[in-house]
């Protein structure tokens, strides 16, 4: 039987916990004011709905990086692959280009896409929703591209993880 601790004040055993829930890592960007800019998310959604496209992730009410990137018309989703998990790092630092030396596709609208991505979705705002200290992002899904054959980068216990393939019985 699982035995539940109750949470209390306890911050840091609530980011354990969620550590524990694997996500995919996706970079979030755009050129806006022609300057390139990024965040990342672990938070990243996929199918919140068809009818219309809509993706959502969750940024913390800090950020630096979103009050400039919502600006933008269009905004570049890169669903990272195991072969990002370098640049993945570098994203998210906090340096004056964190762009640099990491291959990137700019869209005729200004959405920036992080080459060899297994997925790329060109998307707008959709709407903002107070969620704490987070606000939720819904997107509309404009565009789509997808390499099936690029293993996502997947984030769980604070750490990066590789897929491996499913077992198949003998």
């Amino acid at each position: 039987m699982t035995r539940l601790t109750e949470l209390g004040d306890d911050a840091a055993a609530l980011r354990r916990t969620f550590a524990l829930f694997p996500s995919g890592v996706a970079a979030i960007a755009a050129e806006v004011d022609g300057v390139r800019r990024v965040l990342v998310a672990s938070s990243f959604q996929v199918g919140i709905s068809a009818d219309p496209p809509l993706v959502l992730f969750a940024v913390q009410r800090t950020s630096e990086s979103w009050p400039v990137l919502r600006r933008a018309e269009r905004l570049g989703v890169s669903v990272l692959g195991e072969a990002h998990e370098d640049a993945c790092r570098q994203l998210a630092a906090r340096e004056p280009d964190r762009f640099a030396g990491i291959p990137v596709t700019r869209t005729a609208r200004g959405a920036v896409l992080v080459d060899g991505a297994p997925v790329h979705l060109e998307c707008s705002v959709e709407g903002e929703t107070p969620a704490g200290d987070h606000d939720l992002v819904l997107l509309r899904v404009h565009a789509l591209a997808t390499d099936p054959a690029a293993s996502p980068l997947v984030f769980h216990g604070s750490t990066f993880r590789r897929l491996e393939p499913a077992r198949t019985a003998a």
